[in-house]
Formats: C-alpha cells, sequence, structure tokens
C-alpha cells in the first residue's frame, strides 16, 4: 500500500479477540517479527488520541497502518466502510470493504486503490455472517481485491487461486496465543 506493490497479506486488529492477558501492541510486535507489514487499524471504541497512539507504536514496529473508517494522524492510508464516501480518506489512499461484485465496482468509480470482498468462508469473528461469496467473484477487477473472513493458513492459497490479490485477516491472527505463528504460515502459502 505504498508507491511499491501492494502486500499480499493484511491483519485487521480487534484487541477483543486477543487472548486474556494479552497486548495489542505486542501481538503486532510478533506478525512484524514473522514478517507481516501491513495492518488497518480498527479499535474504533477507542477515541482518536487512543487510536493515534496505537497507529504510533505499530509504526514504530515497521507496519505500515491503515486507519478504519477515516483519516488518522500517523496512518498511511484510510480502510473505508462498505458505501462510505471516499472524502472519509481525508485525501489519504484508500481502500473499501466490500460484499458484492456491484460494491467492488462502485468502490473502483470512487478512486480506492484496493477492497476488501467478504466473506470468503464461514467466520468466528461475525457468526452467521455469509453465506461465503462464490470464489469466482473474486477475480477480474482492476484494483487489488482481499479476500477477508474465515481466512486460515489452509485457505489463504484457495483465495489466491480463486483470483484474489491476497488475503485479510482478524480472527486468526488475533486469537492465536503466539500470532507470530499465524503469520508465518499465511505467508508461506500466499507465496
Amino acid at each position: 500500500m505504498s508507491a511499491e506493490p501492494l502486500p499480499r497479506l493484511l491483519v485487521l486488529t480487534d484487541r477483543h479477540q486477543l487472548p486474556p492477558g494479552a497486548d495489542l501492541t505486542s501481538a503486532l510486535a510478533r506478525c512484524a517479527e514473522a514478517g507481516l507489514t501491513h495492518v488497518v487499524l480498527r479499535e474504533l471504541d477507542l477515541d482518536e488520541v487512543q487510536r493515534t497512539c496505537l497507529a504510533a507504536d505499530f509504526a514504530a514496529l515497521g507496519l505500515v497502518v491503515v486507519a478504519a473508517h477515516g483519516a488518522l494522524a500517523g496512518a498511511w492510508g484510510v480502510h473505508l466502510a462498505a458505501g462510505q464516501e471516499a472524502g472519509a480518506a481525508g485525501g489519504l489512499p484508500f481502500g473499501q470493504s466490500c460484499h458484492a461484485a456491484a460494491e467492488v465496482t462502485a468502490a473502483i468509480s470512487r478512486g480506492a486503490r484496493w477492497v476488501t470482498l467478504s466473506p470468503f468462508a464461514p467466520t468466528r469473528s461475525k457468526p452467521g455472517y455469509g453465506p461465503a461469496l462464490s470464489p469466482d467473484l473474486y477475480a477480474g477487477h482492476d484494483i487489488p481485491v482481499y479476500a477477508l473472513g474465515g481466512i486460515t493458513p489452509e485457505n489463504a492459497a484457495r483465495a489466491v487461486a480463486a483470483g484474489a490479490h491476497g488475503v485479510a485477516v482478524m480472527g486468526d491472527v488475533m486469537r492465536a496465543d503466539d500470532p507470530g505463528e499465524v503469520i508465518g504460515p499465511l505467508l508461506r502459502a500466499l507465496d
């Protein structure tokens, strides 16, 4: 999500899914050590000052930070919610959450540089969310599409084979006792 090619792996944060006693910055440090380069900072229940501090912490780990839903100091870009207008990105590069091919087309027309398309598979993070989208929806778009929802090291390669540029993961990483042990297999599956 810089001038270079977009990464194959995005991790979305959700500190509420961390194991008891785990710390979000420490979890992301393990991810960075394992090869993660880009993170989407959600934590939308925190105020802007708290989120800005997290963005600074993540950047200090060497991660490129993308803020969810709106511009944030220290973030390189913004990942907008489905249907959210481009103006919320504050002029930063942005991507958008999508749940259908028509939403991908609309995001492209608004200037999105990437999209997530979900759900790829049943997901523990949002039970009952679905059904899983047809794999053929991930191919043939003018911008990178990330498969999101139910992504695991076991199905990440299947998402790319279906046409996704890469995968976006939240639950499998956030719930792990050692998130770095999930990042390694995900990156290998995407190679």
